[in-house]
């Protein structure tokens, strides 16, 4: 029996004050809940792992609920006719930060809030909700409700892993999520005796057992009023027992890698979060009851895409692979994906996953199974196992792609497999595929960046504006499904003409900056036996074991003589470079020194002058040497942007940001100190 969607809209108020956004007019907001109601034997929810296992109604059905937002033209035949769902990271809203160089909010209501106005001006309507199942409510975040799978005689109990990695002094209890924000899988019991705790350096050295005596299932209770550590005075904490935090006497050492063993009850049946897209963007697309408020208000929308970053561009090629994108009678959900920074990964959704944890990376979370083949939309084999797959393996409902990434995906997330096979071949993707590499550019761009930061690493943090790019491909992907127009060809090192490398080529290539360490390697990715239930759908085996030995060709993009890649869509900062810009960064000391920070890339600054270059020794020409002065510099910043927009990777109307950012030698994303 096909599912029961239903959808309640609760609040309608306009967005703005009634701000009219060119052609489009005004917007509005409206907000509510979508409920589904699922029989358990039902076909189209075969690929949910335990849902078997769900719990039911009285009436015997699986309920799911979520929050749902709509930010949509008042007069929608004013629209483009052209829906833009985000799938929301950890239950945030980001497609008007991204898209509108907007501040980021959960609740936006103002004309400030719609930043630039892109995605209002250009008439989209815009549809956000909750399908992550273990995301808990609070500062607006949108959530999705889930059944708990159970036993017909009791819990689903198994032994997992989790590990805790923190940045700052004075943690002493963390939830079993690792975050405030995410639910944890509750310990069957309180008691230690079938529990583990470890901590080691480096995810390669040997680990330290910590003895039961220093730590709990519990947490603290504080007075709100409790002064800061080393202050004299008043305030209370107390310790309670919790099945749900763990507590640790000493407390968390910083850049210390924790790893506890447990056995976990209560695990949710997060697959269904996936049915929640499908068939909430179903009812809307095809729906023609009453409570459709896309088809209350006038021309019905005729084009439908998903977006997705980092997480949920991770959940939206899981969702392709297990074919959701299938309503299950023929009819395709999107249209159109946008797959931005997920790298060569998906989002398992098996028992006890957590899906807040971010994948793999060099230093944290090394075994989560993020990353297994297929890592291509193109079909391929993997040489290590003789398995063939692809992403996309429902032809008959699956959309167009875009996939686009950072450098930052090629040193930690494994991008180079995106377009690759397992050895490292290029591998040409299906035609409905583009891939776009952001050359030397990092995971996380904020378009509202005001000045340049380390944090915990050695190198300043990439400073590449990368948000005229957002507006390119998402006008690329609704002109290529509306107007039948292809996309520029993808753009992506490759092996055959050298512009993608093993590490050993580009450490040759990299050039000897003074006092700059550079890192023992990318991200690699071995073969790992996470246990024989676990492509069913079952919890990772404990432990999980790497195969020794065997492991997939991760590769990394080839630089210039600035350290900077070739390939790929090269923004004009990188054209017209003030520094050499990395899609990697390293930890700095008491952090676990050396190794790769997260995600993060580096911006490392150009001399400024060719005394300083020969003071220093850097092997980089200086700034005055390239742009003898700040109207050249500006001009070969026009000049990048002119050559973008000819090639179709830039819209002309975001020449004049690039060129108001190159005033003043762009000080807001550069450390210029003298010029």
């Amino acid at each position: 029996m096909p599912a029961r969607t239903r959808l309640d809209i609760r609040t309608r108020r306009p967005f703005a004050g009634g701000h009219v956004f060119g052609d489009a007019g005004a917007y509005e907001i409206l907000e509510g809940r979508a409920y589904f109601s699922y029989e358990r034997d039902d076909p189209s929810l075969s690929a949910v792992p335990d849902i078997r296992l769900a719990e039911r109604d009285a009436d015997g059905l699986v309920q799911v609920a979520t929050d749902v937002w709509f930010l949509k033209p008042v007069d929608q035949a004013k629209g483009n006719g052209a829906l833009l769902f985000e799938l929301v990271n950890r239950g945030n809203k980001r497609c008007l930060q991204f898209f509108n160089d907007a501040p980021h909010t959960n609740a936006p209501s103002s004309v400030a809030d719609a930043g630039n106005g892109f995605l209002l001006r250009n008439g989209y309507t815009i549809v956000c909700a909750g399908w992550q199942g273990d995301v808990l409510r609070g500062d607006d975040r949108l959530v999705l409700d889930l059944p708990v799978a159970r036993n017909d005689h009791g819990p689903v109990s198994e032994t997992i892993r989790v590990e805790f990695v923190v940045d700052e002094p004075n943690v002493f209890s963390l939830p079993l999520s690792g975050k405030y924000s995410t639910r944890s899988y509750p310990a069957a019991s309180l008691d230690k005796a079938g529990a583990r705790l470890i901590r080691r350096r480096y995810p390669w050295e040997a680990a330290e057992e910590v003895p039961a005596s220093g730590w709990e299932f519990a947490r603290i209770e504080r007075d709100p009023k409790e002064r800061k550590p080393g202050d004299s005075g008043g305030g209370e904490a107390g310790i309670l027992p919790s099945d749900s935090h763990l507590l640790l006497a000493d407390g968390f050492r910083p850049g210390w890698i924790y790893e506890l063993t447990y056995k976990a009850k209560d695990p949710l049946v997060l697959g269904l979060g996936y049915c929640a897209i499908r068939d909430l963007i179903a009812h809307l697309r095809y729906g023609t009851d009453a409570d459709n408020p896309l088809r209350q208000d006038g021309k019905p929308l005729r084009f439908f895409y998903g977006w997705g970053r980092s997480q949920s561009g991770r959940s939206l090629r899981e969702f392709l692979y297990r074919g959701f994108n299938g309503t299950g009678d023929g009819r395709p959900v999107f249209d159109g994906v946008l797959s931005h920074i997920a790298g060569g990964g998906r989002l398992p959704i098996n028992r006890f996953s957590n899906l807040v944890v971010a994948a793999s990376r060099q230093f944290e979370d090394a075994l989560n199974p993020a990353d297994r083949f297929p890592f291509s939309y193109a079909r391929s084999r993997d040489h290590l196992t003789g398995r063939e797959d692809a992403i996309l393996r429902h032809p008959e409902t699956d959309p167009l792609v875009i996939h686009t990434q950072t450098g930052s995906e090629y040193w930690n997330r494994r991008g180079s497999l995106v377009h690759t096979d397992t050895q490292g071949n290029d591998l040409e993707q299906p035609d409905r595929v583009r891939v776009y590499h952001w050359a030397s550019s990092q995971h996380w761009s904020d378009p509202l960046l005001s000045r340049c930061s380390r944090g915990i690493c050695t190198n300043f943090a990439n400073t590449v504006a990368t948000s005229a790019l957002f507006r390119m491909v998402l006008t690329a992907m609704h002109r290529w499904v509306a107007d039948g127009v292809p996309p520029p060809p993808s753009r992506v090192p490759r092996r055959g003409d050298g512009t993608l490398v093993p590490f050993s080529d580009w450490k040759a290539q990299f050039p000897a900056i003074p006092g700059v360490a550079i890192p023992r390697g990318p991200n690699a990715l071995p073969l790992v036996d996470y246990g024989p239930a676990f492509e069913n759908g079952g919890a990772i085996a404990e432990p999980a074991s790497i195969i020794d030995g065997a492991g997939y060709a991760v590769l990394v993009p080839a630089v210039d003589e600035d350290g900077n890649d070739i390939a790929g869509i090269r923004m004009p900062m990188v054209q017209a470079p003030l520094g050499t810009f990395t899609g990697w960064n390293l930890r700095t000391r008491g952090f676990g020194t050396g190794a790769l920070h997260d995600f993060s890339g580096s911006y490392i600054p150009l001399p400024e002058r060719a005394g300083e270059r020969a003071a220093t020794g850097d092997p980089r020409r200086a700034i005055l040497e390239r742009y003898p002065s700040l109207q050249d510099y500006v001009a070969a910043i026009g000049a990048a942007c002119d050559r973008l927009i000819a090639d179709g990777l830039m819209l002309t109307e975001d020449k004049d940001a690039e060129i108001a950012r190159a005033r003043r030698w762009g000080r807001q994303r550069h450390d210029i100190l003298s010029l």
